[in-house]
């Protein structure tokens, strides 16, 4: 499958829903991932990347050039807002299959929309995904000292993310592209703002 058209946890609601049903097709076009859109107050947060998992500065810059003017002409947003592109962060979402195997071997959160053994959170070290299914590693609940391994559905997980760890900023280093960066630029700050105003005429 390509792995820019596998298919995406959609928790999007409101004008991020709209906004995420306009440009993921354009963003696939371009051969990147859309991770998330969150509106948070006037900022609207899009969130993308290559299928290898890395976004440079450049990358950004690419983005927001080519959805800036599709908002626009969608007017979607009927107010003022601030248009943030970054890359996913260290501690980024997982929102697709590919995600909990590229990330296999490191720490993660998952909140369940649907409760699963009577639970909706866990936390433990990712082994993958099989089968419609998130495998992950987590603490005995009956208090022994082997971790036990659990499943749970990918298409009823509402959030999930890594946890923050120096393994993890290890790893996220190493995938780092080694081109397209702007000097002192963070693997978790590779972003471009600008701000649009809605023009009535």
């Amino acid at each position: 499958m390509d792995a820019t058209a596998e298919k995406r946890l959609t928790r999007e609601t409101g004008p991020a829903l709209r906004v995420a049903a306009l440009i993921e097709p354009a963003l696939e076009g371009m051969g990147f991932r859309l991770v998330r859109v969150k509106m948070s107050g006037p900022t609207l947060q899009v969130m993308a990347e290559r299928p290898d998992g890395t976004f440079s500065i450049d990358d950004c810059e690419q983005v927001s050039r080519a959805i800036s003017p599709m908002l626009d002409v969608a007017d979607v947003i009927s107010s003022r807002y601030h248009l943030e592109v970054s890359s996913p962060g260290i501690d980024r979402p997982l929102v697709r299959p590919k995600d909990f195997e590229s990330w296999k071997g490191h720490e993660a959160k998952i909140e369940m929309a649907v409760p699963q053994a009577g639970r909706k959170k866990f936390r433990g070290e990712l082994e993958g995904y099989a089968d419609g299914e998130v495998r992950l590693f987590i603490e005995n609940p009956e208090g022994g000292n082997e971790p036990v391994l659990v499943a749970v559905p990918f298409a009823d997980i509402g959030e999930a993310r890594l946890v923050l760890t120096d393994e993890l900023i290890g790893a996220a280093r190493q995938r780092k592209p080694q081109t397209g960066y702007a000097d002192g630029a963070e693997i978790d700050e590779d972003k471009i703002s600008e701000e649009r105003r809605e023009d009535h005429g």
